[in-house]
């Protein structure tokens, strides 16, 4: 009896370890320096590499290594983009990733080549964060980070400027660099709440002045390509972009489903509640109707994971963390809740890749250094490639045309 208890016992054990198998490995991996210490932070301070204690710790990452991986972007059927540019040493991911998508969409419908300002927005979005920050008394966030649709917001508002009209780069510099500028706005703002001194007029003009110091006065009026312009008619006139068309689709469970609701993380720090709310399996289908069509998208999520890998630039998660085909709203929202999915990036995805398997393969245009841990020649640089698990479990919203959701609208109304 007891021989067949135990044969009983073994049978089931290796029912459930062969259900629940794995193939991806991993390994641990040390912290190196890469192109952000090696080529952004050298040209803003003279930066120097340092052993430092936490640079000793040890990454749990998946082995990529021997698999064929569709990091090759000529593989992908890809739209029109401007070639990718770096953030720097800024926290402006969803600025670049978002002007990027609406430089795209200029020329799918227009047929126009053209670079757009990313520092407009930026002096002007902290202009909106540092006023709110005053209205609210200090309870507002005051960061480097925003969502997607700030910049929406700041087009709706006041305009935009191509860049060659306004870079916002420091003299003598070759990448952007934003700390000690937000160090002396947050440093001045954080010195109103202690003194209770709620001047806006004087809090706006201060925070005013020290944008103007690093990244210079933005322009009320400009010339390009021989007309005259203000911010607002270059956006009308020249963009011809309607904000009105553009639309950002979640999906997560923590808020009704087929509503327009709240994207409740810290970087929507104006509390907005334009975000269309929808079942995972809904957003999938959306996203992959949406880059199949001609579109492309402005993405927001995590990009923290043991499956993101900077040396092949591809991102997919192993299945030590989760299978595949268990990836589900239980499991996507489970990591939001917990955590350990964060709104880490804002990226623009560019073209789509069918594997001989099935899966679907994403084009990711990246500004962050991650990226860019490669040669300059190399084909990657700039870009990551995102398996369609990686987007199921981790990407938490994106920006499109609203002509992406129309089959599903009438169930907003």
């Amino acid at each position: 009896m007891k021989k067949i208890i135990l044969l009983t016992i073994v049978f089931i054990y290796t029912s459930i370890a062969s259900l629940f198998s794995q193939n991806d490995k991993a390994y641990f991996k040390e912290y190196e320096p890469g192109y952000y210490q090696n080529f952004i932070l050298k040209d803003v301070r003279g930066f120097k590499e340092k052993t430092k204690k936490n640079t000793k710790r040890k990454y749990l990452k998946m082995d990529q290594s021997g698999m064929k991986l569709p990091n090759d972007p000529s593989l992908y059927k890809t739209y029109w983009t401007e070639p990718t540019t770096s953030q720097g040493n800024t926290g402006t991911c969803w600025d670049f990733s978002t002007t990027s998508f609406y430089e795209s969409e200029v020329y799918r419908l227009h047929g126009k080549h053209v670079k757009i300002s990313e520092m407009f927005t930026v002096y002007w979005e902290y202009v909106e964060k540092a006023k709110r920050y005053i209205q609210e008394r200090g309870n507002s966030n005051f960061s480097e980070g925003s969502e997607g649709n700030a910049v929406k917001r700041i087009y709706e508002k006041y305009g935009a400027v191509p860049r060659s009209a306004y870079d916002g780069m420091e003299n003598g510099r070759a990448y952007y660099s934003h700390a000690d500028m937000y160090k002396e706005m947050n440093t001045f703002l954080k010195s109103l709440k202690q003194s209770n001194a709620w001047n806006e007029e004087f809090g706006l003009n201060t925070i005013k002045s020290i944008l103007n110091h690093h990244m210079g006065v933005p322009p009320i009026e400009f010339d390009f390509e021989g007309k005259h312009y203000t911010p607002k008619s270059f956006l009308k006139k020249y963009l011809k972009l309607n904000m009105d068309d553009y639309v950002d689709i979640l999906s997560y469970m923590q808020e009704p489903y087929w509503k327009k609701v709240e994207y409740k993380v810290p970087d929507n720090w104006w509390h907005s509640k334009d975000y269309y709310n929808v079942p995972l399996d809904t957003y999938m289908e959306l996203w992959n109707y949406a880059i199949q069509n001609g579109y492309t998208m402005s993405i927001g999520g995590d990009v923290s994971e043991a499956g993101f890998s900077r040396k092949t630039n591809c991102a997919m998660i192993p299945d030590f963390d989760i299978p595949y085909d268990y990836i589900n709203e239980y499991a996507r929202q489970f990591r939001f809740s917990n955590k350990t999915t964060t709104d880490d990036h804002g990226m623009h995805c560019v073209g789509w890749y069918k594997a001989k398997d099935g899966k679907m393969w994403y084009l990711i245009k990246d500004s962050s250094s991650g990226s860019r841990n490669h040669n300059d020649n190399d084909a990657m640089f700039g870009y990551y490639f995102f398996r369609d698990d990686y987007v199921k479990l981790k990407m938490m919203d994106f920006c499109a045309h609203k002509d992406v959701l129309k089959k599903y609208i009438n169930k907003f109304r």
